[in-house]
């Protein structure tokens, strides 16, 4: 798959809540850098979690983005049509013998973990790694809960150094050496769903021919993750830019700590002009 000649960026929420003010800084901050760019915003669902993704809330977000003055290209990618897409991605990871099913519970991971991983959760000591493929097998068959992991290491091994290209909005350019080997074997199918978030963004990224990612420093480190299934599935690179977040004190803005939505800023009476100047955005093009 080849990248366009033209600038393609994509602004991707998950609908599992109301927008705030956080999504709203990531949102103008894309649509800034496209304007930018002479390029073009698509809106993509990250709704893999079929059960906290709602349709209302699918609503929602396409309802606050029109409210800031954004518009975007029609279709919407909605993740949760895609499950045969990321299916085909693990074949080939599975194919190259980097794949790998962990039966470990969150808890036998937490007091095995001698380490923590760039989110801050308890790094995988690789237990399951080392079982035999009979003992994979035998587990399998006996219907035991698991996830897919990446054996980091021979991914590492086979691909060699990897880079990440970053941009920034006033024109620099610069390129730092990816560390994938900070995540371990991270999990590339979840339990309850059968994709993981690191592995369907990097094949919708590849199929809408993305070539520009703006996103938040909270997934600065998930990026290496990413240039490494990237390289393994012989995807384009993306350049990449992270922007700073919108704190509530020392926590970011967040929907599980109940942060105040675009929707109680309206109906309090807010204006769509008061959220882009309140967040650096008075003026921005809209396509």
């Amino acid at each position: 798959m080849t990248m366009s000649m033209s600038p393609i960026l994509r602004f991707a929420p998950s609908p599992n809540g109301r927008l705030h003010l956080g999504h709203a800084y990531s949102a103008l901050f894309t649509w800034r850098a496209a304007e930018i760019l002479g390029g073009t915003v698509l809106l993509r669902m990250e709704d893999i979690d079929q059960v906290r993704c709602k349709p209302e809330f699918d609503l929602g977000v396409r309802e606050d983005l029109a409210w800031l003055g954004l518009t975007w290209p029609e279709p919407v990618l909605r993740q949760s049509q895609r499950f045969p897409a990321y299916a085909q991605a693990c074949d080939c990871l599975g194919a190259m013998d980097l794949l790998y099913p962990c039966f470990c519970t969150r808890k036998l991971i937490a007091e095995r973990a001698s380490a923590t991983d760039p989110d801050g959760a308890p790094l995988y000591p690789g237990t399951c790694r080392h079982l035999s493929r009979a003992e994979r097998k035998a587990r399998l068959a006996s219907g035991l809960a698991h996830q897919w992991r990446v054996d980091n290491a021979r991914a590492r091994a086979m691909t060699g150094p990897i880079t990440v290209s970053q941009f920034s909005l006033e024109g620099t350019m610069t390129e730092r050496p990816a560390e994938p080997e900070k995540w371990g074997d991270a999990v590339i199918v979840r339990k309850d769903t059968p994709t993981s978030y690191h592995l369907s963004v990097v094949v919708d990224d590849a199929f809408q021919n993305v070539t520009h990612i703006t996103r938040g420093m909270d997934l600065y480190h998930a990026t290496d993750l990413h240039r490494l299934l990237q390289v393994l599935l012989a995807f384009p690179a993306p350049l990449y830019c992270h922007h700073d977040l919108i704190r509530d004190g020392d926590e970011k803005l967040a929907k599980s700590r109940g942060a105040e939505s675009l929707r109680d800023l309206r109906e309090a009476g807010l204006t769509a002009q008061d959220v882009r100047r309140r967040l650096g955005f008075a003026r921005i093009s809209s396509g």
